[in-house]
């Protein structure tokens, strides 16, 4: 099963670098071409803080190597996670399979230039969520995967309990 978790791994930072390629060739920074107006536009974003833009602002000399330090120590926890659950594929492996690659393709990018592309902007009137990749993508959606396991099982563990008693 673990070629599983590395085929959706390397599938998330294939399509992350991919994406970032065409926009980095096609679209100047901080240029964007409408896709559905009023709600999503590409935009070509340099991110030189972590997902979502934070911590870009940051003045810090320290925060490239402290994000790049916070990924190399997220990706041994998840990478631990997934040996752990090696022989099976469930939705707990496929989350964590998302964030292993979410999380490779960005630390790839920040390695590499100190920042990340992101371009997926979504936006109603003035207000915008931040622009973002499919690296954080993968990282939320893992997330989000991850965290339903957690807020479910408990429940379906509790009837289970409960009929045996």
């Amino acid at each position: 099963m673990r070629k599983y978790h590395i085929m959706i791994a390397a599938l998330v930072v294939v399509f992350d670098h991919l994406t970032k390629w065409l926009v980095a060739q096609k679209i100047s920074v901080h240029e964007s071409i409408d896709v559905i107006p009023g709600l999503f536009r590409l935009i070509h974003v340099q991110n030189e803080g972590a997902a979502f833009g934070l911590f870009s602002d940051s003045p810090s000399e320290w925060k490239v190597a402290m994000l790049i330090l916070f990924s190399v120590a997220a990706l041994a926890v998840v990478s631990a996670l997934l040996w752990k659950n090696g022989n099976a594929m469930n939705a707990t492996a496929v989350a964590l399979s998302l964030v292993f690659g979410g999380a490779l393709g960005n630390l790839w990018d920040r390695v590499a230039s100190g920042r990340v592309v992101d371009f997926l902007d979504f936006y109603v009137g003035s207000h915008h969520w931040p622009a973002f990749n499919i690296a954080d993508s993968a990282i939320v959606a893992g997330a989000l995967l991850l965290l339903s396991e957690i807020f479910l099982a408990p429940q379906e563990d509790k009837v289970v309990t409960q009929q045996e008693q």
